[in-house]
């Protein structure tokens, strides 16, 4: 498959309710995610214990994807906020669903 066309996920990952926040992007979540639990995914997620998948998007390029995390990084924290409540109101685990 050709990588610029292979798909992608922009993700949200958290350590409680209205916690900190990471936004990432990846083309395997379930394996990103699991490497952020496993503090190996980044050292961001690493030293505030962001453990939490609360929200992920598909994109059907990786190019794509990761055009929108750029976006949503720039994004204030309350849009971020609302982005996450809109589809998880408890900013419950969505791993299990998702992957």
């Amino acid at each position: 498959m050709d990588h610029e066309t292979s798909g992608g996920w922009v993700y949200i990952m958290a350590d409680r309710y209205r916690g900190t926040m990471y936004v990432g992007v990846t083309a395997d979540l379930a394996l990103r995610v699991s490497q952020h639990r496993e503090g190996a995914g980044s050292d961001f997620c690493a030293r505030y214990g962001l453990k939490r998948l609360v929200w992920a998007e598909r994109f059907d390029s990786i190019v794509d994807a990761i055009a929108n995390e750029k976006r949503l990084k720039r994004w204030h924290r309350g849009w971020k906020i609302e982005l996450v409540e809109k589809a998880n109101v408890k900013w419950n685990d969505l791993f299990d669903s998702l992957v």
